[in-house]
């Protein structure tokens, strides 16, 4: 009864097998909302006097910020 070799009889064959490049995993792909008007958390920087005038009428200026943005994706001019 013949018994496979603990090593490998081939030590170049060995050494490639050990460095082999690392397959980097496929990039996600990030599906869309599943509801409509779906509110996401996130972070941006914005300049100081961007965020002092949407601040000055006092709460809700996370929503005129967003309702900004909304009318310039809708290619409207924002109010």
């Amino acid at each position: 009864m013949a018994t496979s070799p603990r090593r490998p009889t081939n030590p170049m064959a060995a050494a490639e097998a050990a460095f082999k490049p690392v397959k980097k995993p496929a990039t996600l792909i990030r599906e869309p909302a599943t509801a409509p008007n779906v509110r996401e958390l996130v972070s941006i920087r914005i300049d100081r006097a961007v965020l002092d005038h949407f601040q000055e009428d006092g709460p809700g200026w996370q929503d005129r910020i967003n309702d900004a943005l909304r009318q310039i994706v809708a290619g409207k001019p924002p109010v």
